[in-house]
């Protein structure tokens, strides 16, 4: 069990049980009281407090004793360490795939330790967390700010976990997290799509196709192969896609770390039959996942460039896809890539009935949550359905 000990005074014991209170050789130097208590680990820790502070004292001793036996006492000095050099550790030791990775470093680097860095992870209170979310108003965008918060809640979730920290100054009632606009997805018509397909060159026009008749990811279709398609049962294996991973490109798992088989309609079929009809494809072996990786994979990749190379698609994008939409006379914005390609694949399957389940299932989500977020009000209304369901059941057939 702990004590306060009092430096400024000692007691004296006399004979016949008389006591006196005398000043130390520390009187009136330094802090008056010193808390000492035994840590979980068995070593001896120490607080001191001011002079007429003893109930402070007092009161932190009963709260470290009490955190011991509910075991969840953090010691004080662990989290002295800079938030600059914890969060070095954890971007470590944190499990990404590496093109997360990058961008995940670049974030925390860029906006995160400007302003946390320099400060003892046990010093950030909630008011810090306030005043960088109102500072990052109008610096970043509120999508990217929503990102970085989640990065910082994260980092800091970690440090309770570790016994760094008591608890998350980001879960406090009086923060706010950052939360990005929630604008509808407006689809294209499919006269929209037919004309940006027209504006693409010949040997990227199949990309269309795959985008907004198989709900593809770019990279997705970017690393697609001959052998990924099944042409007689109607299926696309979904395996791998092209990332670019510290200036490099690479294969990769689709996003999630998740491969899937997406039906095959048979107008995307021919379409993916002459496109290979037209052109021979190109046999290509990139490295797994980081460009240092020992592991490499060969694919038969069905869409290249001229000089028969994988597909940047930042240059794609520059270079060809943009072009076309401004030539389909849509303006070039941040919705206007090829992701909305799967916009339309999936207001297109939900006009037809299909289940959201199915839907995320297909477009490769991994919460159905989050597809019913997303393009719940694309469902078709249901509301006569309902009323015609009820009415059955109640034997009250409604007039058509």
């Amino acid at each position: 069990m702990g004590h306060v000990e009092d430096r400024w005074y000692k007691t004296l014991h006399h004979p016949g049980g008389r006591k006196e209170r005398v000043k130390t050789q520390l009187f009136g130097k330094g802090l008056r009281y010193r808390v000492r208590y035994i840590g979980p680990d068995g070593k001896e820790r120490k607080k001191s407090f001011p002079d007429r502070a003893k109930r402070d004292a007092d009161a932190f001793l009963v709260s470290t004793e009490t955190d011991k036996l509910r075991g969840s006492y953090v010691d004080p000095s662990a989290g002295r360490i800079t938030f600059a050099e914890y969060a070095e550790s954890w971007l470590r030791t944190r499990s990404f795939d590496e093109s997360t990775r990058e961008v995940t470093e670049h974030r925390v680097r860029k906006h995160l330790l400007p302003f946390f860095g320099s400060r003892q992870l046990a010093a950030i209170k909630p008011s810090h967390i306030r005043e960088w979310n109102a500072a990052m108003v109008g610096k970043l965008a509120p999508a990217t700010r929503a990102v970085v918060f989640a990065h910082l809640q994260t980092i800091l979730a970690a440090a309770v976990d570790d016994e760094r920290i008591a608890k998350n100054p980001c879960s406090a009632t009086s923060v706010n997290p950052p939360r990005p606009a929630q604008r509808p997805v407006v689809p294209w018509r499919y006269d929209q799509i037919s004309a940006i397909r027209s504006g693409l060159a010949p040997r990227y026009r199949a990309m269309v196709d795959l985008g907004a008749g198989c709900g593809l990811r770019q990279g997705e279709i970017l690393g697609l192969s001959i052998d990924d398609i099944d042409f007689d049962g109607g299926w696309i294996h979904v395996s791998r896609q092209v990332k670019i991973v510290r200036c490099r490109l690479v294969f990769g798992l689709p996003k999630n770390d998740r491969d899937r088989r997406v039906p095959l309609p048979d107008s995307v079929g021919q379409a993916l039959r002459q496109h290979i009809e037209d052109r021979s494809s190109v046999t290509l072996t990139l490295p797994w996942e980081h460009p240092a990786s020992e592991e490499r994979v060969t694919a038969r990749l069905l869409f290249t460039t001229t000089h028969r190379n994988a597909i940047n698609r930042c240059t794609f994008n520059e270079t060809s896809w943009r072009p076309a939409v401004m030539a389909a006379g849509i303006t070039p914005t941040r919705a206007t890539g090829m992701h909305a390609l799967r916009h339309f694949y999936a207001s297109s399957l939900l006009d037809a009935g299909e289940s959201i389940k199915a839907v995320a299932s297909y477009l490769g989500h991994a919460d159905p949550g989050f597809t019913l977020r997303v393009y719940t009000h694309l469902m078709p209304a249901s509301e006569e359905r309902t009323r015609n369901a009820i009415d059955g059941l109640f034997g009250m057939p409604r007039e058509s």
